[in-house]
C-alpha cells in the first residue's frame, strides 16, 4: 500500500489539474486500489503545508488554506472580470443549471455574448443539459476549475446570505418580504414607495 500511496502522490503532485479516481485507476498498474491509497495519503497530509483535497469528483494537492497568503506573490493575474461577468458568474453558481434568459431575468438586463464567452474561456462555467422546455435552451453550470479556484468541494459549499452579510459583501438591509422590528405592519415595503 505504501508504494500505491507514492504513485498517487506522484500523479497528484505532477498534475496541475485535479485528477479523477477513474484517471488514477487508469494510470496505475492493474490491481492497485487508488481510493484506499488516496484516503491514506489524505490523512498523511492533514495539518501540513499542502493538503490532498477533493474538488468535485476529482482530487488535487493544494496549498493549505491558512497558508494561501504566502502564495499571493506567485499568482499571475491576467485580467479582472467586469461587473457583468461577476454578476453572471454568481447567478450561474447559485442558480445552476440556469439558462441565458433566466440570467437576464435575474440581472434585469441582457447578457452580452462576450460575457458568457469570457466565463467559458476561463473554464469557470460550461454548457449544461438542455432544458426540457420550448426551444430547448442550453443551461450553464460551474466547472471544477471554478470550484478549484475558490477552494470549494462542490457548489453547495458556496456561502449563504448570512455568511455574505457577515463578510460585508451584502447590504445589511433585510431581503424583500423579511419582517423587521421597524416595519410596523407595512408588509416589508416600508420606504419602497417614498419619494
Amino acid at each position: 500500500m505504501a508504494e500505491q500511496e507514492r504513485m498517487v502522490e506522484a500523479i497528484l503532485f505532477a498534475t496541475a489539474d485535479p485528477v479523477s479516481l477513474r484517471d488514477l485507476t487508469g494510470r496505475m498498474p492493474h490491481g492497485c486500489e487508488p481510493a484506499t491509497a488516496l484516503a491514506a495519503l489524505r490523512r498523511r497530509y492533514e495539518g501540513r503545508g499542502v493538503n490532498v483535497v477533493r474538488i468535485g469528483e476529482s482530487w488535487a494537492i493544494r496549498t493549505a488554506p491558512d497558508l494561501g497568503f504566502l502564495m499571493r506573490h506567485e499568482v499571475v493575474e491576467t485580467r479582472k472580470l467586469s461587473r457583468a461577468a461577476i454578476e453572471t458568474l454568481a447567478i450561474v453558481a447559485y442558480h445552476q443549471p440556469v439558462t441565458r434568459a433566466e440570467i437576464e431575468e435575474i440581472r434585469g438586463v441582457g447578457v452580452s455574448r462576450g460575457t458568457i464567452d469570457q466565463l467559458l474561456e476561463l473554464d469557470w462555467i460550461r454548457f449544461g443539459r438542455r432544458r426540457m422546455s420550448p426551444g430547448r435552451p442550453v443551461t450553464f453550470v460551474v466547472t471544477e476549475a471554478f470550484l478549484d479556484h475558490f477552494g470549494l468541494e462542490n457548489p453547495r459549499d458556496l456561502p449563504g446570505l448570512k455568511e455574505l452579510r457577515a463578510a460585508g459583501l451584502l447590504d445589511n438591509r433585510p431581503m424583500p418580504g423579511e419582517a423587521t422590528d421597524d416595519d410596523e405592519g407595512d408588509g416589508g415595503q416600508g420606504d419602497m414607495f417614498e419619494g
